[in-house]
């Protein structure tokens, strides 16, 4: 049932593609889109404010679309703004609804009542995490424990502060999937690969990977990808295309050893 948040010509909360991929793999993208329910109209700023990346992920969801075809695995992708509501920071905790994001002030965000603050979460966020559920739910059933990977992408500047790495592979305490992805990336000719950067998955605000990974003992990360390599489609899909054979090799390593407790 639709939370009142969302009416009937609002879109649905995610997406869901190649539901029957084979390859033991559940991808995700947290920021996938930058829609915004009608109710909240244009959250007090600007469609240009939207569209950069405190709205969104720009380019992720090309990639892990992408990804998801290459390597025949599911994917599940949100839909709203993380301005909406973020759905890789626990609800109601920091960064969740953010009344400031990189100097925009984003007015429908401040002082919000609880009840507000649920109705968001109702409509944007449980459905999406609880989407996921069902996706592992179904590789239990054929008997799979599968890898756990969540696409994102990063701003080559925050806060006036340049970065430097084209990817960032984020991790905390299960080496499993991130050491050989890890060592995957660079062998990339070119390619800076940050190990915990420009973020770093330990910190606490991080939901996904907690939520869905720890609970089910999975392999997992989080790969970044800089934005202004994937900033168009089409290089989105290069960039997807150049990643795969390095996500597969690194996703086949981690399974091999799924049943081993993480360190």
């Amino acid at each position: 049932m639709k939370s009142p948040l969302l009416s009937a010509d609002d879109p649905p909360p995610f997406s869901t593609r190649n539901e029957a991929g084979r390859f033991p793999l559940l991808l995700l993208c947290d920021h996938a889109g930058k829609a915004v329910p009608r109710a909240l109209g244009d959250l007090g700023i600007a469609d240009a404010e939207l569209s950069r990346h405190i709205g969104w992920d720009i380019g992720a969801l090309d990639v892990a679309t992408e990804l998801s075809a290459l390597l025949d695995a599911p994917l599940v992708a949100s839909s709203y703004s993380r301005l909406v509501i973020d759905c890789n920071r626990w609800p109601g905790g920091e960064g969740s609804i953010p009344e400031v994001s990189d100097g925009t002030r984003i007015p429908a965000n401040a002082g919000l009542a609880a009840d507000a603050i649920d109705a968001r979460a109702n409509g944007c966020f449980w459905p999406y995490h609880n989407e996921v559920e069902r996706l592992l739910g179904g590789f239990a059933t054929r008997g799979v424990k599968p890898a756990l990977f969540v696409v994102h992408s990063f701003t080559p500047a925050m806060n006036g502060v340049r970065r430097p790495w084209h990817l960032g592979v984020l991790w905390r305490t299960d080496e499993r999937l991130p050491l050989p992805l890890l060592a995957e990336l660079r062998e990339l000719d070119g390619v800076l690969t940050g190990d915990n950067e420009p973020y770093s998955a330990r910190a606490a605000y991080e939901y996904t990977l907690t939520a869905h990974a720890d609970a089910h003992g999975l392999p997992h990360c989080s790969l970044e990808i800089r934005q202004d390599l994937i900033g168009t489609r089409d290089a989105a899909i290069a960039w997807a295309r150049r990643l795969a054979p390095a996500v597969r090799a690194a996703v086949q390593a981690a399974t091999r050893t799924a049943d081993r407790p993480a360190i």
